[in-house]
């Protein structure tokens, strides 16, 4: 029953994206402080909720529920305890929910910034990474869903890939995926300023 709370939370977190997205186009000529106000709470909102669905996939990795398709292929009820935590990106499903899981909490920290930046690029900064944030959710909902079920419970997992059994392979992939996803925010400020043409 846990981990198909994290996967109504992706469900959940993927509609709440494509109304904040049509929110945004709606009042992208005339924003005001409370329409940004709503994005940036949107934006807390969203970053909650995936962190929630991620919390709740690393902990069936902990306890191995080999109930889960992800656990049982890239875990074992014997693993080092850093091993079964890494599991959780050491395979394609995921690593994309550990990228979008970045992907909102940069989303939220730009969310945050309100000195600089006047409400109408703020908000179609916001909106632009909350886009991008709502598309890899669809990937993951429709294609890499890491909460699928198995139909016949194993008795144990298959194992982590030997070749990510490595302490610094273990924090490879969040370190990367913090400077690749950091991207986002820069690609984000340069199309919110074409959108918008306010470039201070």
């Amino acid at each position: 029953m846990i981990p198909e709370i994290g996967h109504i939370l992706l469900i959940i977190t993927f509609v709440a994206t494509i109304m904040q997205v049509l929110f945004w186009i709606y009042n992208i000529k005339s924003f005001n402080g409370f329409a940004l106000n709503i994005l940036k709470k949107s934006s807390l909102i969203n970053f909650l909720f995936i962190l929630s669905s991620f919390f709740i996939l690393t902990y069936s990795f902990i306890v191995s529920d080999f109930s889960l398709l992800i656990v049982s292929n890239n875990s074992h009820s014997l693993k080092p305890l850093i091993y079964k935590i890494s599991g959780v990106w050491g395979n394609h499903e995921g690593s994309l929910l550990l990228w979008v899981l970045i992907l909102s909490a940069f989303t939220f920290l730009v969310s945050k910034q309100n000195s600089d930046i006047n409400a109408k690029l703020l908000s179609s900064i916001i909106g632009v990474q909350t886009l991008i944030l709502g598309l890899f959710l669809a990937f993951i909902l429709f294609t890499s869903n890491p909460f699928e079920r198995v139909e016949i419970l194993p008795l144990d997992g298959r194992g982590l890939n030997p070749l990510l059994q490595d302490p610094g392979l273990a924090l490879h992939p969040p370190m990367l995926y913090i400077g690749y996803v950091g991207l986002s925010v820069s690609f984000s400020f340069a199309v919110g300023a074409l959108i918008t043409g306010e470039i201070n």
